[in-house]
C-alpha cells in the first residue's frame, strides 16, 4: 500500500477504467486459481470479492455501480433457472416441488424461530425474521452444475421448483414482519398484495410468451434477439418489485415464460449462458464476498455466538429437508446431495431480509442509540453464513453433480453403442443455412458435438464456383460455432447432386440426412420423385425434408402423422428418438395422429419419457382436411412417410406434395423418411423375437429404452 500512495494512488479505486480492469482481472484469477487448485469457481470469486472491497485490501468499494452489476448478476441466475428447466419433468413433479417446498420451507423456519427465541433470546418478531433467512435459498451453485450438464436431473427440477415455493413465502413472510412492525398489516394489507401478485404474474406467466414468439418470429438479428431477453429478463423484475415482493421472483417467472422460445441447443440460448457466466453472475459474486467483514469476529463474541447459531441451524435445516426429501421420494444419495447443495446455499433473499431488518427501526436505547429488528451482530452473522454455506454448496454439487456425469455416461458405454450419430446437411442457398443448422442442432443426441456435416456440391471446376461454395461453408460453420458446435465442411465435385449427396453418405457413414427447402419454394413431384428413385433407394439413413415458414423455437405444436405399422419397422427409434429431442430442446408439443395399435406403442413409450404430448386416432390419409382443420397459427406438421412396397406405405403418399401445397403451404414442415432397410436384411422389428432388436440397441439411450418396451410386449 505505500507504493500506491508513493505512486499517488488513492485507496480505494475511483477511476472507472482502473475499477473494471481490477474486477476482470479478479474474474480471470479467479478462474485460474479454481482450475489449478480444483475448487468450485464461485467459491474462488467470493474469496476474492472479500480480498479487494473494503474489509480486506479495499482497492474496490461495494458502491452503486457494483450493487447493480451484482443485481443483474443474481437475476440473471434465477432467469437461466427458469430457461434451463424441463417444463415436461416440471410438470411431472410439480407435486414433489411443492412437497419440498413446503419441507425446506418449514423446517428452517421451526429450528430458526426456536434459536431466535431460546439461544439467541431474540424478540418473536426478530426470531421469525431470522428464520425466513434460513427458509430462503439462492440457486448459487446453478451454474456449476449447468457446467457439468445435469441441470436436466429430477432433483436439480424439484429444487428449482421448491426455490420458487420457499423464496416467495420467505420474502412474503418478510413483507408482512415489517409490516407489523410498523402497524402496517391489516385487511386492506393482504387484499392489495394478493392482487398485486396475481395481475403481476399473470402477465409474466400468459403476455410475456406472447411478445416473446411476435419478436422472435420477425427479428433473427443475433444482438437484437439478445437485448430483447435482457428487456424481457428485467420486466418481469421490475414487475415484481412493484407488486411488492422481490424481483428474483419476477426474473425466474419470466425465465420458465420464455423457455419454450429459447431451444436449450439454440445460438440464442448459447450467448445468454456465456455472457451471464462471464460477466454479470461473477459481479454478483464478488459484490457478495465484499460484504464479508472477519475483524468483526475479534471485536465482538456475541457475533461469533451469533454468526455460528445461524450458520449451524441454517445448515442442519436445510440438511434435514433434502434427506427427507430424498427418504419421501426414494432418491439417490447423489440427488439428495444435489438438493442439499441447491438449497442450502444463502445469498439474495438473505441478504435482502437481513438488511431489511437492519434498517428497521423499533425503538431507542436509554442513552439514544437506534433499537434495531435485526442487529450488528446478525448483520455480520449473515455475511458469515452466506460465505460458508456458499463455500459447502459449491463443494457438495460439484461432487455430486461429476458423480450423476459419471454413472450417467458409464450406462451409455456399458450398452457397447457402435453406431455413431452423423448428421449430413447439404446446403446450397444461404438463406437456409440458419434453419438447417438450428434443426440439425435440436434433433441431435445431446453428446454429439463433432458428428455434422455441411456439404456443398459443385459441377464446376472455376474460381467462382469454388470460392462461392467455400463461403457458404464459412458461413455454415459460424452459424454452428454459434451453438458450441463443431462442423465439419465437405466440398465435393461431381455433375450430380444426388450422387455427390449419396457418395458422401457412404463414405463418412452417414445416419440422418437433413434436406432444406426455401420458404417459397412449393413442394414439387419432381422432387420428390428424385428423393425415392435415387437417395431413398439407395441409402440406409433417416432423411428429413425441412421447411421454415417460422423459427422452429417459436412453433407451440408439431402435428405429426404417423402411418400404420410404423411401429414395427426397423427405423422406427432412429426417427422417434429425434422427434422427442425436438419436444425436449424446443419445449413445443407433440400430437400424434396415427393408428391405434401405433398410438399404444408412443404412449408406453411417452410413460416412460414424458414429454408434452397428446395422442389422436386417425387412419385415413386420403383425408388430411381433418388435420388441416385442426392446425393453428404457430404450429408445424411433420409427416412420416414410407419407401414404396415397405410395410407402412400407402398409396396416397405418391401425391403428398399436393396434400403439402393444398392444405400446409402456410406451415413449417418436415418430412420423415425412416430407416426401413438393412441390419442383416431385415425390415421388420419382430416384437415376439428379441434377438431381432440387439442390434439396434446400440443406438442412443431413447432407441433402446424403445426396443425393450417392444421386447416385453
Amino acid at each position: 500500500m505505500d507504493l500506491l500512495n508513493i505512486l499517488g494512488v488513492e485507496l480505494p479505486l475511483n477511476n472507472p477504467v482502473s475499477i473494471f480492469l481490477i474486477i476482470v482481472v479478479v474474474i480471470l484469477a479467479a478462474q485460474l486459481f479454481s482450475n489449478i487448485f480444483k475448487i468450485p469457481n464461485i467459491l474462488a470469486l467470493i474469496i476474492a470479492g472479500a480480498v479487494i472491497g473494503s474489509h480486506g485490501l479495499n482497492l474496490l468499494q461495494r458502491d452503486a455501480s457494483i450493487v447493480l452489476s451484482g443485481t443483474a448478476g443474481l437475476l440473471y441466475i434465477m432467469f437461466l433457472a427458469g430457461l434451463e428447466i424441463d417444463l415436461a419433468e416440471f410438470k411431472k413433479n410439480s407435486s414433489k416441488s411443492l412437497i419440498f417446498g413446503i419441507y425446506t420451507f418449514a423446517i428452517p423456519m421451526i429450528l430458526g424461530i426456536l434459536s431466535g427465541i431460546y439461544i439467541l433470546h431474540f424478540s418473536v418478531l426478530s426470531s421469525i425474521l431470522l428464520a425466513s433467512m434460513f427458509a430462503s435459498h439462492t440457486l448459487i451453485v446453478y451454474p456449476i452444475l449447468s457446467k457439468i450438464g445435469v441441470v436436466r436431473n429430477r432433483a436439480v427440477n424439484i429444487t428449482v421448483g421448491g426455490t420458487m415455493i420457499t423464496d416467495t413465502l420467505a420474502l412474503l413472510v418478510l413483507a408482512v414482519i415489517v409490516g407489523m412492525s410498523r402497524g402496517e398489516v391489516n385487511s386492506a394489507f393482504w387484499i392489495r398484495t394478493t392482487l398485486s401478485v396475481i395481475v403481476f404474474s399473470s402477465i409474466i406467466i400468459f403476455l410475456f410468451p406472447m411478445i416473446g414468439r411476435w419478436f422472435l418470429k420477425r427479428y433473427n438479428d443475433s444482438i437484437t434477439q439478445y437485448i430483447f431477453i435482457l428487456v424481457m429478463l428485467l420486466s418481469g423484475g421490475s414487475l415484481a418489485q412493484l407488486a411488492g415482493i422481490e424481483p428474483i421472483i419476477g426474473a425466474f417467472l419470466s425465465g420458465i415464460a420464455l423457455n419454450r422460445l429459447v431451444p436449450s441447443t439454440s445460438s440464442l440460448m448459447n450467448r445468454i449462458q456465456f455472457v451471464g457466466n462471464a460477466i454479470f453472475i461473477p459481479f454478483f459474486l464478488i459484490g457478495v464476498g465484499m460484504l464479508i467483514d472477519f475483524r468483526a469476529f475479534f471485536k465482538d463474541t456475541d457475533t461469533i455466538k451469533v454468526a455460528a447459531t445461524m450458520t449451524i441451524v441454517a445448515i442442519t435445516a436445510k440438511y434435514i429437508a433434502a434427506w427427507l426429501t430424498q427418504k419421501t421420494f426414494k432418491y439417490t444419495a447423489d440427488e439428495r446431495r444435489l438438493i442439499f447443495s441447491l438449497s442450502n446455499a444463502q445469498a439474495a433473499a438473505t441478504l435482502a431480509a437481513v438488511l431489511v431488518g437492519y434498517n428497521v427501526i423499533i425503538g431507542e436505547t436509554a442513552s439514544g442509540e437506534p433499537i434495531r429488528l435485526l442487529n450488528d451482530a446478525v448483520l455480520n452473522g449473515t455475511i458469515v453464513m452466506i460465505l460458508i454455506t456458499c463455500t459447502i454448496s459449491s463443494f457438495v454439487a460439484q461432487k455430486a453433480g461429476i458423480n450423476i456425469s459419471l454413472n450417467e455416461t458409464a450406462s451409455s458405454d456399458s450398452d457397447g453403442s457402435e453406431i455413431e450419430e452423423k448428421i449430413l446437411i447439404p446446403i446450397s442457398n444461404p438463406d437456409t443455412i440458419d434453419e438447417l443448422i438450428t434443426l440439425s442442432s435440436i434433433v441431435k443426441s445431446k453428446e454429439n458435438n463433432d458428428g455434422l456435416y455441411a456439404l456443398n456440391i459443385i459441377n464446376e471446376d472455376t474460381e467462382e464456383s469454388v470460392n462461392k461454395a467455400k463461403k457458404i461453408l464459412h458461413k455454415a460453420v459460424i452459424s454452428a460455432s454459434a451453438t458450441d458446435i463443431h462442423l465439419n465442411k465437405l466440398l465435393r465435385y461431381d455433375m450430380s447432386i444426388t450422387n455427390g449427396i449419396i457418395g458422401v453418405i457412404k463414405e463418412h457413414d452417414i445416419t440422418d440426412l437433413i434436406l432444406g427447402l426455401h420458404v417459397k419454394s412449393r413442394f414439387s413431384e419432381s422432387f420428390l420423385g428424385k428423393l425415392t428413385e435415387d437417395i431413398l433407394s439407395k441409402c440406409n439413413v433417416t432423411i428429413f425434408v425441412y421447411k421454415s415458414v417460422q423459427p422452429i423455437s417459436t412453433i407451440k405444436r408439431h402435428i405429426v402423422v404417423v402411418p400404420p405399422n410404423a411401429e414395427r419397422e426397423i427405423g422406427f427409434p432412429f426417427w422417434l428418438s429425434k422427434l422427442w429431442n425436438i419436444s425436449r430442446n424446443t419445449g413445443s408439443k407433440l400430437v400424434f395422429y396415427a393408428s391405434s395399435t401405433t398410438l399404444e406403442y408412443l404412449q408406453k413409450i411417452y410413460h416412460k419419457h414424458p414429454i408434452d404430448a397428446d395422442f389422436r386416432p386417425f387412419d385415413d390419409w386420403s383425408d388430411f382436411s381433418i388435420i388441416s382443420n385442426d392446425m393453428k397459427e404457430d404450429d408445424g406438421i411433420i409427416l412420416i412417410l414410407s419407401r414404396e412396397g415397405k410395410l407402412s406405405y400407402l398409396p396416397v403418399m405418391k401425391d403428398i406434395h399436393n396434400y403439402l401445397n393444398k392444405y400446409f403451404n402456410k406451415y413449417s414442415f418436415i418430412l420423415v423418411y425412416p430407416i426401413q432397410s438393412g441390419f442383416a436384411d431385415k425390415d421388420v422389428i419382430d416384437i415376439s423375437n428379441p434377438s431381432m432388436i440387439e442390434p439396434i440397441e446400440k443406438l442412443d439411450e431413447i432407441g433402446k429404452n424403445i426396443l425393450r418396451l417392444f421386447g416385453k410386449k
